[in-house]
């Protein structure tokens, strides 16, 4: 699965090319990724300009001039910006058309993406609504976490990938961060040290950067 960084390095690749665009065509090749794909799709992007690619955790979002278009990689989703001439691939599942003739394209091949059009605002959908902090903000501390941890009796590792306490940070970072900080990725949560939780949080964000 992407995880937070390269979604990261994701938006920054295509953000230059990108920006400014206006979406002139809509192509669907599935009926479906983990959410069904509206077949209102191509109405409603048709005619869209991206003004903004930003990130949520995991999530893409598109800033249109009248809505969002929200987008969830999966576990094997990539984007890839193309001239539009180009042959579409085996698991290009969802193409863009954009005016300066390119077109970005979802590659899924196991179809466990998420795309969604969004006219209201994009942070209160539930996909959104209640996620944690970014792991590289000022709002993610050392206090913040080793507050998260009082009184829990999960494992500090799947405390620390619940998107609900702090975004973005998957299986692989979150094994790494608890190396990093010499802690059992079995340690229960609310018996960790606040000397821990800070070494941790550190952690965290040195994977992350």
């Amino acid at each position: 699965m992407p995880e937070l960084p390269e979604v990261e390095t994701t938006r920054l690749a295509i953000a230059p090319l990108m920006i400014g665009q206006t979406i002139i065509g809509v192509t669907l090749r599935a009926a479906k990724l983990r959410l069904p794909l509206s077949p209102e799709l191509p109405v409603q992007l048709r005619g869209e300009r991206i003004d903004s690619i930003s990130r949520r955790g995991k999530y893409l979002l598109f800033g249109c001039t009248g809505g969002t278009l929200l987008l969830h990689l999966g576990m094997t989703g990539h984007l890839r910006l193309v001239p539009s001439t180009t042959p579409p691939g085996k698991h290009d599942h969802v193409e863009l058309h954009l005016n300066n003739g390119s077109s970005l394209r979802f590659h899924d091949p196991r179809k466990f993406g998420t795309l969604l059009w969004l006219s209201d605002d994009p942070y209160k959908h539930p996909l959104l609504a209640d996620q944690g902090p970014e792991p590289l903000s000022d709002d993610f501390t050392a206090e913040y976490l080793y507050k998260k941890t009082q009184r829990r009796s999960v494992a500090i590792k799947t405390l620390i990938m619940n998107s609900k306490i702090v975004v973005g940070v998957g299986n692989i970072y979150a094994n790494e961060a608890l190396f990093l900080a010499r802690i059992s990725p079995l340690q229960t949560a609310g018996t960790l040290t606040e000397e821990q939780v800070k070494r941790l949080a550190l952690a965290i964000k040195r994977q992350l950067e």
